[in-house]
């Protein structure tokens, strides 16, 4: 922190800029923290006047950080985390409220561990979100900090160019584990007792795939082989949807092979017999080091997985 000669930033105003970045709204924030929206925005423009940056784009759809403002967000987490546990270990005080937005594909294994994630919290309140969505919402999201955490695949069709967009998004990915392709197929299916499948067995049935909006690229596909063409192509947008399709019609989506019994009792996944591998792992931003909040997701993640046997990416 600043000198207070150097008119120095109060945690109270790093607690308020963490609250807007999160839910991308002063209004919402300022229901959030209790305080008028009017207080909100001063304490904003003077966040801004004491650090001497732009730090929030306004506009009528809500408020986004700048480039700095992504940076100063980093370092603004780490500074309230620190003061909190601080509190707790030394003056007594309470958890503090947790924050955790993630944004990620579709794999269930990612709300096996969020599930996880939440029973373990310690904090009697909190504001966690989890959004699966499409690949270059993922980057957006975590680009912008809206998402502390992204959740995506690479493989040798795709990592060229996922991995040019992650840098020039200031990201890293860290690789979780190493997947053989499965296809996910209702348990009714005749093909539902095969030890394995081939492509030529998947030839008359609906390929099921993940919409992907406007950035409808191959390389933003959220399966491989994305440009195989196929007979009949089913897009959809989310997992319920896709579950269902795959019951009523028969259809395949091809993915890791991680699928939760618990949650998804109907469909099962069974090895599909091509040259190929799917690395999973998470993204975040370089320029902020992970709060003890989102690493401990990646710890559920990586106990989830090792879970079904999978071995790890150290």
């Amino acid at each position: 922190m600043a000198r207070e000669g150097a008119r120095g930033v109060t945690l109270q105003q790093l607690r308020y800029f963490i609250e807007v970045a999160a839910e991308g709204s002063i209004s919402a924030a300022a229901d959030l923290l209790y305080i008028s929206q009017p207080t909100l925005s001063a304490a904003l423009k003077e966040l801004e006047a004491r650090t001497g940056r732009s730090l929030l784009v306004r506009s009528t759809r809500g408020v986004s950080l700048t480039e700095e403002g992504v940076e100063f967000l980093g370092y603004a987490r780490q500074v309230i985390e620190q003061a909190e546990l601080l509190e707790q270990k030394y003056l007594g005080g309470a958890p503090a409220r947790r924050l955790l937005a993630v944004s990620t594909q579709h794999y269930s294994f990612v709300v096996d561990a969020f599930v996880r994630m939440v029973r373990a919290t310690d904090a009697d309140e909190y504001a966690f979100s989890l959004r699966e969505t499409r690949t270059w919402e993922i980057i957006e999201d975590v680009r912008t900090m809206r998402s502390e955490l992204g959740v995506l695949y690479r493989n040798d069709f795709n990592s060229k160019v996922i991995d040019k967009l992650l840098r020039e998004s200031g990201l890293v990915f860290t690789p979780l584990f190493l997947a053989e392709p499965h296809i996910f197929i209702a348990r009714t299916n005749p093909l539902a007792g095969r030890e394995r499948v081939t492509l030529d067995d998947l030839e008359d049935l609906p390929r099921l795939t993940f919409d992907q909006g406007a950035n409808n690229s191959f390389y933003f596909a959220e399966e491989i082989l994305s440009t195989r063409t196929v007979k009949q192509d089913i897009r959809v947008s989310d997992r319920a949807t896709i579950f269902n399709l795959m019951i009523g019609l028969g259809g395949y989506t091809i993915s890791t092979g991680l699928i939760s019994g618990e949650m998804d009792p109907s469909i099962v996944s069974v090895p599909l017999d091509v040259d190929e591998r799917i690395e999973i792992g998470w993204i975040h931003h370089q320029s902020a080091s992970l709060t003890a909040q989102a690493r401990r997701l990646v710890d559920e993640m990586r106990g989830v997985i090792a879970g079904y046997g999978m071995p790890l990416i150290s």
